[in-house]
């Protein structure tokens, strides 16, 4: 004979492992979707990343190529306007001398850049 409580309590355990189940289901869908919202943006994060990278580089060599026609445009409005630095820019690149001049020529090592 079956206890009258036996049975009602049986149909408690196995709904409540039922629950248990559904809870740990749901759980996972719940993982499952925020792993999938991240797939989709992570690879859109990397390339705007990457984009930013790019576009600082590219930011850098306007920077430089600025900075490098600033120079020359110094360069060439010195040798129109001034005859003694038009003068020492011939002088040097002809290597010439004046009469009783002595020069002194630091010659860098190779491999480094003349600015």
């Amino acid at each position: 004979m079956d206890h009258p409580g036996y049975g009602d309590l049986r149909a408690r355990r196995e709904a409540s492992i039922w629950q248990q189940l559904n809870r740990i289901l749901r759980g996972l869908l719940g993982v499952a979707f925020a792993l999938v919202i991240i797939s989709l943006f992570v690879p859109q994060h990397k390339k705007l990343t990457q984009s930013r990278a790019e576009i600082d580089d590219l930011q850098a060599q306007v920077t430089e190529q600025k900075m490098q026609l600033a120079r020359q445009t110094r360069e060439v409005n010195l040798l129109k306007t001034d005859p003694s630095y038009l003068e020492t820019i011939a002088r040097d690149r002809l290597d010439l001398m004046k009469e009783g001049e002595t020069i002194f020529r630091l010659e860098q090592p190779p491999g480094t850049k003349r600015k």
